[in-house]
């Protein structure tokens, strides 16, 4: 017994930090991402259609407050993707308060062309390591929503500084559109700039159920990552097959006594 627990003994889970984040939110404000959800009129003023932008608005405040449920030491900012990149309330901040608002002062812009995320990913950098210097890590969200145009960036490879998620909520492929090459796209920045495990999640279906499941699978931590490849949730709700009665047999007949 002793050489068994000996053994035993020396099979040990290596203990390991995990960081405070400070997670950056990017929300492309193109004319598409006004595109009108399925479904999802009820609530609105004056039946308003609800859009891709009004979906990411209470996604992203959903978002917040599981996350500091998780752990009130996380910070958040935000930022708005249009040609390039420009502050929405660059302060992180663990208040839900500042999270609403930021929310209530952000809109869609009225046109734009394709986009450059090097903005995106210089303003990371510097950020990550600032947060780094207070023993956290920096992570970037980026909610892309257009369907016509492929994003660009230019970024050394060896500058792996921040944890990159995209998600992606496109129409469907058409004549005028192009989900998958744009994808691609957004495949290869992420594998390009991001330090642990980023996630690419997407959405063609125009519902807004959709992203707010994918929201919950980017609530885990990067430091605590599968493999995207390897990640089997949300899984699907199916009715229960009712089993069949068994057969009876003289073992389990019931007593007639």
């Amino acid at each position: 017994m002793e050489g068994i627990e000996g053994e035993r003994s020396s099979y040990k889970l290596q203990p390991s930090r995990i960081n405070n984040e400070d997670i950056l939110f990017c929300i492309d404000i193109d004319p598409q991402s006004m595109a009108e959800l399925k479904g999802a009129t009820s609530g609105r003023p004056n039946g308003r259609p609800f859009t891709r932008l009004d979906a990411i608005k209470q996604a992203i405040v959903l978002f917040v407050n599981a996350k500091l449920t998780i752990n009130p030491q996380h910070r958040f900012a935000f930022a708005t993707l249009s040609d390039s990149v420009s502050w929405l309330r660059k302060e992180f901040s663990s208040e839900v308060e500042s999270t609403v608002a930021a929310m209530r002062r952000l809109s869609a812009t009225t046109s734009s062309s394709q986009p450059d995320l090097t903005t995106l990913f210089r303003l990371a950098a510097h950020e990550a390591k600032k947060s780094r210097m207070q023993g956290r890590i920096l992570r970037v969200i980026l909610f892309y929503c257009r369907s016509t145009v492929r994003p660009r960036h230019q970024w050394p490879v060896n500058q792996k500084l921040f944890t990159f998620d995209v998600m992606y909520l496109h129409d469907k492929p058409g004549p005028d559109n192009c989900p998958q090459e744009i994808y691609d796209s957004l495949v290869e920045a992420l594998e390009h700039v991001t330090e642990y495990e980023g996630y690419i999640l997407e959405s063609g279906q125009g519902l807004a159920r959709v992203l707010f499941r994918h929201m919950l699978i980017l609530l885990s931590h990067p430091q605590q990552r599968c493999a995207q490849d390897y990640m089997d949730i949300p899984k699907s709700l199916v009715k229960k097959v009712p089993q069949a009665e068994p057969m009876l047999t003289e073992d389990n007949a019931p007593s007639s006594q």
